[in-house]
């Protein structure tokens, strides 16, 4: 019988094995990085996911970065345990201060919001180049992070979908310096997604209507409120179905 901890109590902050596997959402970092670089994991919680990518081989190095300070004082623990304090560093800062020294190949930034990635990304000039590649796992407001990136010099390289009881978008990017714009349904789905249409894409494309529906259920309720955007959003998702 398989005892090992479930990645859902891996990352709900307990003090787990150094030797778990991250769940798939974390894993979908894999396609996008840089094989045998340098990664920082901002917000990296228990940094399993630096020391699985180590430990493995993915990457030479990692960072494991972190605004508090438990989760710092659990990662170092768990890479020690694991044996990797010669490859695998930690750092307690806001967002992307301080991690320019460190010069990563890839930067993964989890388990964030898509506004506070943002923030996070806008105080950082540094990262605008194309030697760095970002990966971003927005836990909301994807739409919005994916006009930003756009609007400011990042092509979006590569997009996945996780389902782990709920849906998750994975965009890779990299700065080119060039602005791209998106329709609509591509800045809400991801147009690497459309065009590919894995195979979560129906579900979550069902998923993103029925949002949708929810929202126009709200306005319509409110009788003032201007519901013509959610509609006309909606009625081009379907038209992808």
């Amino acid at each position: 019988m398989n005892t090992s901890p479930s990645p859902y109590h891996i990352w709900k902050g307990e003090m787990m094995q150094s030797n778990v596997t991250p769940d798939r959402r974390l894993l979908s970092a894999l396609p996008y990085l840089t094989r045998g670089g340098r990664i920082a994991d901002i917000g990296t919680d228990h940094a399993y996911l630096p020391i699985y990518l180590v430990r493995e081989g993915i990457v030479s190095h990692a960072l494991a970065a972190d605004i508090n300070e438990g989760p710092i004082q659990s990662a170092r623990a768990n890479i020690a345990a694991a044996g990797l304090t010669d490859r695998i560093e930690t750092l307690r800062t806001d967002g992307l201060c301080g991690v320019e020294p460190y010069a990563p190949d890839d930067i993964l930034i989890f388990g964030m919001g898509g506004e506070l990635i943002i923030h996070i990304l806008e105080a950082a000039p540094w990262i605008r180049t194309e030697r760095i590649g970002l990966i971003l796992q927005p836990m909301s407001r994807a739409a919005v992070l994916r006009a930003w990136l756009l609007e400011n010099g990042f092509a979006i390289t590569g997009e996945s979908l996780t389902l782990e009881e709920k849906y998750y978008q994975t965009v890779a990017a990299r700065y080119c310096g060039k602005t791209e714009n998106y329709t609509e349904e591509e800045l809400a789905l991801g147009k690497w997604n459309i065009c590919n249409r894995p195979p979560l894409f129906e579900g979550f494309l069902r998923h993103e209507i029925a949002v949708l529906d929810k929202i126009l259920a709200g306005k319509a309720c409110a009788k003032s409120a201007d519901a013509a955007p959610e509609m006309q959003l909606k009625e081009r998702m379907e038209r992808l179905l």
